[in-house]
């Protein structure tokens, strides 16, 4: 059987170590500790990161949202989870999916937070992607076409008048397999199938 008791120095090298940022704060709600990953990430050190130090590292443009957040985590004593970009130390900023979880002491009295966090930039990056593919393909599809009511040539942006099937393949990624529907061939040679016979 594996030996589960691990030394006070073995749980140290597994927090210092872990490839995930961590992070703990009194019941303050100021920070008093940061893992070497998280250090090594905004390449500063304990000193700089404590208090309050860390958030100097959140965008902007989230900052607000991320302290209202952090703070009613600490005030309602509920488990968060935020996201939000954080400055790494060579200047890019990095989309961090953060959890905050509040812990207690021996004694069983609210002690602080201890909080997780993954880089998930990729995953950002890739809905993003994702959102803006999806609109630029609904802005190529909507709108009023100019389409000849006879012979249904569609008018083009530059006004030359195109077959539908023309159109629409350098408008999409759609593809054209052609065939004659039953009033078509009717028309065009008098024959007649029914549905039934035509599936």
């Amino acid at each position: 059987m594996p030996n589960n008791n691990l030394t006070r120095q073995e749980y140290q090298t597994l927090v210092e170590q872990s490839p995930i940022l961590i992070w703990r704060a009194g019941t303050d709600a100021l920070c008093n500790y940061f893992n070497e990953r998280w250090l090594h990430f905004r390449g500063r050190t304990l000193e700089q990161e404590a208090g309050n130090g860390w958030a100097e590292g959140v965008h902007p443009d989230d900052f607000d949202r991320c302290l209202r957040i952090f703070l009613d985590g600490f005030s309602q004593r509920e488990i968060f989870e935020m996201e939000y970009r954080l400055l790494r130390h060579d200047g890019v900023y990095r989309w961090i999916f953060d959890r905050g979880v509040p812990f207690h002491d021996d004694g069983g009295e609210f002690a602080g937070y201890i909080g997780s966090c993954i880089d998930v930039t990729a995953r950002v990056d890739a809905q993003e992607a994702l959102r803006k593919a999806t609109e630029t393909e609904i802005l190529r599809l909507k709108g009023l076409l100019p389409i000849c009511c006879s012979c249904k040539k569609i008018k083009n942006g530059k006004g030359y008048w195109e077959q539908v099937e023309v159109y629409v393949s350098e408008h999409s990624d759609a593809e054209f397999s052609h065939g004659l529907c039953p009033d078509c061939r009717h028309a065009l040679y008098g024959i007649d199938i029914s549905p039934t016979v035509a599936a």
